[in-house]
């Protein structure tokens, strides 16, 4: 094992304590890492140690330390980083001295293995070894293992049953009836009732698109910003709704876009949301981007319709603003355990905290506004890989998008496992889509720039 000379140098101090053998005597083994979260609050910074097969329990730690600790603002940590020339800061209480908390859990680990702070570089120390660096710190009860976290992706035909169990227990009774309403009577948009009859008319034309639009004027005026937007690369002035329609976007995009736009606003974007995530509309916008690459790398006699795709990729998240406008106190709790457990995808936050998850609400509000059953399918479960029902190319396509995305940079979460199967169900090369997602990816100022018109 190569040990980075600044820690190396550390860890043979008087402070570090340990000797060459202790140091270099172990190989990493299957164990899982301890990971280090920096929370803060008005009384001062503490660390929190723990497997990176848990979920830190923030709630546990504030009760067992009477602190109401939250997690280090980016800028912070990244002056942290700077100050001990890491890249992530290494479980090690000497090399910070704050208040440090270490999980239970850890105790049962063979010996101790973290990322060096530098590359992908790990130290693996002998428990014993590990124990007497920890030193004065408190052990306490402050993870739940992720495997307890039982993640409804199975049984859909449950999820309206979950959503009102997590009601019941977690909102005030006002706030639970406007969401009774709201199952009951979906209080669909007129723009997207008057859309989604328009895409059951067979002889519709651009001109019946147009006129809907028009009679929006916030929409019109969005549909225009973005036929003259530099990423579609229009050579002559949008003087119209016809024109941006006919001549540049398209009857098939003009439609969803304006679909994915009026759902979106019938709920106000939160103005709390986890530090370092890329915003509503922005992820809407990659994620509508990133599934269309995908599909158009799949035989042309299989491909999804482009259409629909790119309206669920538009509407992914839209569980997320239904969250913040039910669920406001959690949310914000949501937030923060988000916060602190980047390496945990948001539904095992949201279930753990609530026992649903936005995914499971998103389909629910869709197919309860009689959306085509290929969006509700593809938002329902476009976090389970190994879907294959009825319309999992959808599904599967969304899937596969986040995690090509957030592989090459675009901050959705955490990296996730593709496996092969995914790719065979769908089609395609993973050569050819890695190569059309670079360049999407290398177009994120435009992508950024149509997000804006759309906040």
């Amino acid at each position: 094992m190569t040990t980075p000379r600044h820690l190396e140098a550390f860890l043979r101090t008087d402070e570090g304590g340990l000797t060459p053998e202790s140091l270099n005597s172990r190989e990493p083994a299957a164990e899982p890492r301890i990971r280090t979260a920096v929370l803060a609050d008005a009384l001062g910074r503490v660390q929190a140690f723990f497997r990176d097969d848990s979920l830190l329990d923030i709630d546990n730690l504030n009760q067992a330390l009477a602190r109401e600790l939250r997690g280090l603002p980016l800028r912070e940590m990244g002056r942290l980083r700077q100050k001990y020339q890491v890249r992530q800061i290494p479980p090690l209480p000497a090399m910070t001295h704050f208040e440090t908390a270490v999980d239970n859990r850890i105790a049962e680990l063979e010996q101790a293995r973290f990322y060096s702070g530098q590359g992908e570089e790990d130290l693996a120390l002998a428990m014993d070894d590990y124990r007497r660096l920890l030193g004065g710190a408190r052990w306490l009860a402050i993870s739940r293992p992720l495997t307890d976290i039982a993640v409804n992706h199975l049984s859909p035909e449950q999820d309206e049953v979950q959503l009102r169990e997590a009601l019941h227990s977690f909102t005030g009774l006002r706030i639970k009836q406007r969401l009774d309403d709201t199952l009951e009577i979906p209080p669909l948009p007129e723009t997207a009732q008057r859309i989604l009859h328009l895409r059951m008319k067979p002889n519709a034309e651009i001109g019946d698109l147009a006129d809907i639009v028009e009679n929006d004027p916030s929409l019109a005026a969005q549909v225009v910003s973005w036929a003259s937007s530099s990423f579609y690369a229009s050579h002559t002035p949008v003087n119209s709704i016809y024109d941006a329609i006919q001549r540049v976007l398209g009857f098939d995009l003009v439609m969803n876009l304006a679909m994915g736009l009026s759902l979106g606003r019938t709920l106000k974007q939160p103005t709390d949301q986890p530090e370092g995530f890329i915003g509503y509309w922005t992820q809407a916008i990659w994620m509508a981007q990133a599934v269309s690459v995908i599909i158009s790398c799949m035989p042309r006699r299989e491909r999804p319709t482009f259409g629909l795709t790119y309206l669920s990729g538009l509407l992914h998240n839209f569980g997320y603003l239904v969250l913040a406008h039910v669920f406001p106190p959690h949310f914000s709790l949501i937030c923060r355990y988000t916060e602190v457990n980047a390496h945990v995808p948001h539904e095992l936050v949201e279930h753990h905290l609530i026992g649903i998850t936005r995914e499971q609400i998103g389909g629910v509000l869709m197919d309860l506004w009689n959306m085509p059953e290929e969006v509700v399918t593809a938002i329902r479960h476009q976090k389970n890989p190994d879907y294959a029902g009825e319309h999992s190319a959808y599904a599967n396509a969304l899937y596969l998008a986040r995690a090509l995305l957030v592989e090459r940079g675009v901050r959705l979460g955490p990296e996730l496992p593709v496996p092969e199967a995914l790719y065979e169900r769908l089609n395609v090369a993973p050569g050819r889509v890695a190569e059309e997602m670079d360049i999407l990816v290398e177009n994120s100022d435009s992508v950024a720039s149509m997000a804006g018109m759309l906040s």
